[in-house]
């Protein structure tokens, strides 16, 4: 059974391709702004006889280039080049439906201005405060260690939020609650502390904007019911997809960077229930 889609395509023209009112859940991490190139470099370490640098147990060992991932990040029109593509997003939502936007602080005001346009102001629900404590720091202001994600409900009065499956996390003073709740822990605020993906870790896979598993997870799960189907159409390195599948829910990932799609296929490779589809895909071809 196919749990996974995976489109390589143009993502409006396969927003237009998709019934109203059949997804679950839209979460987008699209491209910052930020007006340069996002790259990242793969690295590996070999064994070496001489040079290099030393490791453990004195064996030496030389550090190699695998290959550049990159992509451009410089927009003429930002909101010009979303406002589209969140009308389609709201479209295809059902009525218990939620968004998220990733972003950061570079355009975050003005994209709540055009979000608030889209799905009405009463729906917004919360700015999460994604911080984490990681990277060069600047002597000249203060450091920016945040992202910013906008939750949407495309209806106010009857979205979905599954406050049970959300894993809990500690209290900062368990003194002051009790050893009860202390041990119970609470439900996370809208501000989430979580490390960035780790550039040496397991779970990086190359991609230059990769975010967090942890991240994905506590948004699919509070916010699609299992069996649910999950969109982002700005995949990336496809952790929206593992989050979902992860959590007994559908998904359908939309990149054009090809890059994008060899990341993704590195990532899914053990999951024969997800598959991948060439450019675009037939308007109103059935969801999953």
């Amino acid at each position: 059974m196919t749990t996974g889609r995976v489109v390589f395509g143009d993502n409006l023209e396969v927003l237009a391709g998709l019934p109203s009112e059949s997804v679950d859940l839209v979460y987008i991490d699209p491209p910052f702004n930020t007006g340069r190139v996002q790259s990242r470099r793969t690295l590996s370490a070999i064994r070496t006889e001489t040079g290099g640098r030393a490791g453990f147990h004195g064996r030496r060992y030389q550090t190699v280039e695998r290959e550049t991932r990159s992509f451009p990040d410089r927009f003429d029109d930002y909101l010009g080049f979303l406002e589209p593509r969140i009308v389609e997003a709201r479209r295809v939502l059902k009525r218990t439906g939620s968004f998220y936007f990733h972003v950061d602080y570079r355009e975050v005001h003005y994209c709540k201005v055009l979000i608030d346009s889209i799905f009405g102001r009463s729906c917004f629900l919360n700015e999460i405060v994604w911080a984490y404590d990681y990277g060069a720091r600047t002597r000249k202001r203060w450091p920016a260690k945040h992202d910013n994600i906008l939750f949407y409900a495309k209806n106010a009065k009857a979205y979905l939020f599954n406050a049970d499956e959300i894993d809990r996390i500690p209290y900062m003073a368990p003194g002051l609650v009790g050893p009860e709740k202390a041990a119970r822990g609470k439900l996370p605020t809208d501000t989430w502390w979580h490390t960035i993906v780790s550039p040496t870790g397991r779970e990086k896979l190359g991609y230059p904007t990769q975010k967090p598993l942890g991240i994905l997870s506590r948004i699919v799960k509070a916010s699609s019911p299992p069996g649910g189907l999950v969109l982002d159409f700005f995949a990336g390195s496809g952790t929206t997809g593992e989050a979902a599948l992860k959590a007994g829910r559908r998904f359908l990932l939309v990149d054009h960077n090809p890059e994008a799609i060899e990341v993704m296929k590195r990532r899914f490779a053990g999951a024969p229930e997800v598959v991948f589809e060439g450019s675009g895909v037939v308007p109103g071809t059935a969801v999953l």
